[in-house]
């Protein structure tokens, strides 16, 4: 029975009403853009024009979709980490473990001596004694550890101990070096997020793409230099003694003090020495591990400068809090539990794996971890942008009109039922692109303008069905029911791998790919919707309206 209930209807024509009021914002970028940047300025204590916060009323919604590279202008570039310029560090840490524990068992080994080698990534050790060199060989394997990545501890080493001729090899194991790559590529993008994120640019695009390169695309900025200069800035890493702690960040510290906001704990601030005990230039690495209670922690180390500054410092501030202060923040107050000499020692606290994890990140944040090389670099012009813009508002007008002139003209009134279909399918997909956040690129318009032209499939399938049923003098009823009835299996299938393939390409693609298959994939479903819902409401009020004894369509 052609029959719809109320609260169906209610729902249905309440979800295109809430798209429509998403959407319409971006009919007014200009102004609600101006308004949302006063907006952020004036929740930041910044200044702010007060006629750019009048520019949208407050209790509309304001949400917008970001423009890409392309439509707005801005900088690209592709970098390179050269994530084997960390194994070579990692192995000359590892020569002052290897050669005290050596140094140990001198009566047994002899004297030890480190030689040189083309491979960055080993560290060569002669023995004075080589018919030791296998007892050597254990004796360094016990300095290994178990392999830390981002989700835990695994089963494997970190190191590797060999014998070759009459000398003793180390290198980083296998699974060691894989968690090193991963974790060399979150601590660049963590820090050239962190970069870019402070030089105020709006929604910029900073990816890993794939082993071992990162794409970094920031619209608004002035050229690929500048975006370069921006990266290459070292984050500020210090730490200070804690003079004491309160929630007004408007309190005067005393003389020679700061007060520093906590980045885990909002509403707490810390009142610090302004001068520091070592700076973030001094640390050599920071990296997640376990305390004697089995707990993540994190675990630091200085160089030798700040190694005995620190030493010193500890030796005689027993029981007293310092602060690790990065950009300004407090990322962490632990207290000192003892001297902690040779310039390393332990952060604990109440961490996951995962919070420690990040923790290390931040320490190691003051600068990247491994040189990048930029493998391309683009400056996109706004003038360009707006061609694009221009250009795909033409293609969407031209191809949106050419549909509804058509289904006008094939379908009559049942036409106009479809054109409104249409005009609501394209209004939800840009409502759900500013709910999630998404960036607008020129392929994405495409990705648009593609499902305008998609988005009458279903409605043709339906209506050629009904047309069908017509035929057989079942009466309009039963021939609308029937229609949407056998025409949905088809409908399905068609929009299901469709919807596949734009899952495919957002799982391969990268950058524009992405783009065009985020549009597409909504697209998809939103046409579903329109197409199997609001025509079927609108065709159930048209019918209990006109009460038709035959349909023209």
């Amino acid at each position: 029975m052609l029959h719809i209930p109320m609260w169906k209807r209610i729902l249905i024509w309440s979800t295109c009403a809430l798209a429509l009021l998403i959407a319409v914002p971006n009919l007014f970028y200009a102004q609600v853009e101006r308004h949302n940047d006063a907006v952020t300025a004036q929740e930041r204590g910044e200044a702010f024009a007060e006629e750019d916060l009048a520019a949208w009323p407050g209790f509309l919604p304001s949400f917008l979709v970001n423009l890409g590279l392309d439509l707005r202008g801005g900088a690209h570039l592709l970098a390179e980490v050269q994530v084997a310029d960390v194994y070579a560090d990692r192995v000359d840490a590892l020569w002052p473990s290897v050669r005290d524990r050596l140094r140990e068992e001198r009566d047994t080994v002899g004297a030890v001596r480190r030689m040189s080698t083309d491979d960055v990534g080993e560290l060569r050790v002669q023995l004075g004694n080589p018919a030791a060199i296998d007892q050597a060989a254990g004796f360094v394997r016990e300095l290994a550890q178990p392999t830390q990545s981002l989700t835990g501890f695994g089963a494997a080493n970190d190191l590797e101990v060999r014998v070759e001729g009459e000398e003793l090899v180390v290198t980083l194991s296998e699974a060691e070096r894989m968690a090193t790559d991963e974790r060399t590529m979150r601590t660049s993008l963590e820090i050239i997020r962190r970069r870019v994120d402070e030089a105020g640019t709006r929604e910029p695009s900073i990816q890993r793409q794939g082993e071992d390169r990162i794409l970094i695309q920031v619209p608004g900025i002035g050229s690929a230099d500048e975006l370069k200069a921006l990266i290459g800035t070292t984050a500020r890493l210090t730490f200070h003694p804690v003079v004491g702690v309160t929630s007004d960040p408007d309190e005067v510290p005393g003389p020679r003090n700061a007060i520093y906001p906590s980045l885990d704990a909002p509403g707490t601030f810390y009142e610090v020495e302004q001068t520091p005990v070592v700076t973030g230039d001094q640390l050599v690495d920071a990296s997640a591990a376990m305390d004697q209670n089995n707990r993540p922690a994190v675990n630091f180390r200085f160089n030798a400068q700040g190694g005995r500054a620190f030493g010193l410092y500890t030796a005689e501030n027993i029981g007293s809090p310092f602060a690790i202060v990065l950009d300004g923040e407090v990322v962490s107050a632990p207290t000192i539990q003892s001297h902690i000499p040779g310039g390393s020692g332990i952060i604990t606290g109440r961490f996951t794996v995962e919070e420690s994890t990040q923790l290390a990140v931040l320490l190691r944040s003051g600068a990247l971890p491994a040189e990048m090389e930029f493998l391309e670099e683009r400056t996109v012009g706004p003038e360009l942008g707006q061609d694009s813009i221009d250009a795909g508002r033409i293609a969407a007008i031209v191809a949106m009109g050419a549909v509804l002139v058509f289904m006008l003209a094939s379908y009559g009134i049942f036409g106009v039922i479809a054109n409104i279909a249409l005009l609501l399918n394209v209004a939800m997909i840009f409502a759900l692109l500013s709910l999630i956040g998404a960036t607008l690129t020129l392929p994405g318009i495409a990705g648009i303008v593609l499902t305008i032209g998609m988005a009458v499939d279903a409605t043709v399938l339906i209506f050629e069905r009904i047309r069908e049923e017509m035929r057989t003098a079942k009466g309009p009823a039963r021939a609308i029911e029937l229609g949407y009835e056998k025409a949905l299996s088809a409908i399905l299938d068609a929009n299901i791998t469709t919807f596949l393939t734009a899952l495919i390409l957002f799982a391969m693609g990268s950058g524009p790919v992405r783009g065009f298959a985020v549009t597409l994939g909504l697209g998809i479903i939103t046409s579903v919707f329109t197409a199997l819902l609001v025509t079927r409401v609108m065709m159930v009020m048209y019918f209990e309206r006109r009460r038709p004894k035959t349909l023209a369509i």
